[in-house]
């Protein structure tokens, strides 16, 4: 049974208050159907100062997954560490961890959009240190014990449900991400489907004398949509796609890797691309891909037309993946 993930980054460009309200209360039933439904997992990401409203914290979101839910899991992939302060967001996972029952899963990146660090007067040249700082932090802070942090002695509680610790992994796409990883002893979370990378990971884990494990996306990791007619679900809504897709892509330079990168600039490339799939659900079951991720509300899609592929997926595909 391959994994199954409900995406949501809850964008809607020109939204009104009203109308952004519904769109987060229909992502909580999602959630909760998705959870009924033996989906896998809830998947949501953290960003800022965007126009069309882009998810700025989701660990809120998460909380509010976790009230609603049983069983799903709720991975954050990924939290910019840096504009984080490290005490309170040892707490805030604390937090989730004893409400879910150890449901929560953070990946920490550090970001790739400057812009983020102003807003927040965070230095972004100093990015890699602050990162270092805040891992270093929340793994003393979970122990429950006394640590010195900044020239004082603190003292986090209460301690996470989770032995010895909430999963963390860290996450990105360079080498100085890799060595962070394994210096800590941390999971690794490439970016994008880079198995040079994973190896320079398992070799500074034998170099540090830790130990740990890659979560990498697949060779192919498309964003699905499941609709009767994907022609007329293209028609009609691949501009919520490319909305999407062009506003991810302007963020990042040819640096960044991306398992969900796009160079489209129209509906057609999009779809001919193959980031963004709508799928009848028999082309969904004849993916065989090992993890299945759903975006039901991409791009401002509309809620209706949202619910009609959740339920496809949960009714029509999941069921025949598991005989």
């Amino acid at each position: 049974m391959p994994v199954s993930v409900v995406r949501f980054n809850l964008v809607e460009p020109g939204a009104t208050p009203a109308s952004l309200s519904a769109r987060y209360r229909a992502a909580l039933e999602m959630a909760a159907y998705a959870d009924e439904h033996g989906i896998t997992t809830v998947q949501t990401e953290e960003h800022h100062g965007v126009a069309n409203n882009w998810m700025p914290s989701p660990f809120a979101f998460a909380g509010a997954v976790f009230g609603a839910t049983r069983h799903i899991a709720v991975t954050v992939s990924a939290v910019i560490g840096p504009l984080h302060d490290p005490l309170r967001l040892a707490e805030d996972i604390a937090v989730l961890d004893l409400l879910s029952g150890g449901r929560l899963v953070t990946v920490a990146g550090i970001g790739y959009r400057p812009e983020e660090y102003a807003q927040f007067d965070v230095e972004w040249k100093q990015r890699g240190r602050l990162q270092d700082e805040l891992l270093e932090t929340v793994l003393k802070a979970w122990s429950g014990e006394e640590f010195e942090y900044r020239g004082r002695t603190v003292r986090v509680t209460p301690r996470p449900f989770s032995d010895p610790h909430p999963l963390l992994l860290v996450g990105g796409s360079s080498k100085a991400a890799a060595r962070r990883a394994a210096r800590l002893g941390l999971p690794f979370f490439p970016s994008a489907h880079l198995p040079d990378l994973e190896a320079y990971y398992k070799d500074r884990l034998v170099e540090y004398g830790t130990e740990g494990w890659t979560m990498m996306p697949g060779a192919e990791t498309p964003l699905l949509h499941i609709a009767e007619d994907p022609d007329r679900a293209w028609a009609e809504y691949g501009a919520h796609f490319l909305h999407e897709a062009r506003t991810y892509a302007s963020w990042q330079s040819g640096e960044i890797r991306s398992a969900v990168k796009s160079g489209a600039t129209t509906v057609a490339e999009l779809r001919a691309e193959g980031v963004y799939r709508i799928l009848t659900p028999a082309q969904c079951v004849a993916l065989g891909l090992d993890n299945l991720v759903l975006h039901p509300l991409a791009g401002g899609m509309p809620v209706d037309e949202g619910w009609r592929s959740l339920r496809l997926f949960a009714e029509r595909v999941l069921p025949v993946l598991g005989e």
